[in-house]
């Protein structure tokens, strides 16, 4: 089977079941992020720290917008606090360790309802060929979400996942989806891609463990970044490169090393 095109979900009817997918607005660029609790969002974890510095954002300049379309959220929640995996580095750029570990979790302010935007629940992958989904934000369609129905899996290696899927500035942190039980289930998130000879190419990491981890540092507040009273500080923009960025903290478009 081909591998289906992009499709822009512009009517509200059509965003019924992903709703907990939603736009990040970061106070300067964006991300994709879904809720996995009605008070926790995935996302990736370059997209919290300004550019390739270990200065975290803000958390208060974070908002999640659940189901954004065409400029009308289903709801809005900003940041309480977040985490970022450990075993990612942001001043190293993409590396096959930082794609490995590309995950942090945010906390909001205020939970949103599962009736409003039912959480999804974090699953292993696929095995290489496994049909996979990807719900994303990215430049050019920024204000409405776009689900491409069917792309694969074309390898895994250490903690490591490889899909064809197309994915674009603010793609990052986009949840990849397993659709072959009743409902959808979170398998990986976009952590960079790019095109190799003309193939489309994404990269994500195995989630379960690191998502565990993630949800006992929230636990016990190791890492965790809390919301400051101070006004947020300005967003550092982020600087031309050869390589391209796809979301507002940014992962890079590119193939990783060794691949």
């Amino acid at each position: 089977a081909q591998n289906s095109g992009l499709d822009r979900l512009t009517r509200r009817e059509e965003v019924f079941g992903w709703e907990a997918v939603g736009k990040l607005d970061l106070g300067g660029g964006f991300c994709t992020g879904v809720l996995i609790a009605p008070e926790l969002v995935l996302t990736a974890a370059h997209c919290v720290f300004q550019g390739e510095t270990d200065r975290p954002r803000d958390a208060s300049a974070i908002r999640f917008r659940a189901g954004l379309t065409d400029g009308t959220a289903i709801a809005e929640q900003t940041a309480r606090r977040f985490v970022a995996h450990p075993g990612y580095d942001p001043r190293q750029g993409v590396t096959l360790e930082n794609i490995r570990h590309d995950v942090a979790l945010i906390e909001l302010d205020q939970p949103i309802p599962s009736f409003v935007a039912a959480p999804f629940v974090v699953a292993p992958v696929g095995g290489t060929g496994s049909e996979v989904s990807v719900v994303s934000y990215a430049r050019g369609r920024a204000d409405a979400l776009s689900w491409q129905r069917t792309c694969r899996v074309f390898g895994r290696a250490e903690g490591l996942v490889g899909f064809d899927c197309d994915v674009d500035r603010g793609s990052s942190g986009a949840p990849v989806f397993d659709r072959s039980g009743n409902r959808a289930r979170i398998v990986s998130l976009v952590s960079s891609g790019g095109r190799n000879g003309g193939q489309v190419r994404a990269y994500g990491m195995e989630l379960p463990a690191l998502v565990n981890e993630l949800k006992a540092a929230l636990r016990s507040g190791r890492g965790v970044v809390a919301a400051s009273s101070q006004p947020a500080p300005a967003p550092t923009p982020a600087r031309p490169a050869v390589t391209k960025r796809m979301g507002g903290g940014g992962a890079k478009f590119v193939r990783p090393p060794g691949s």
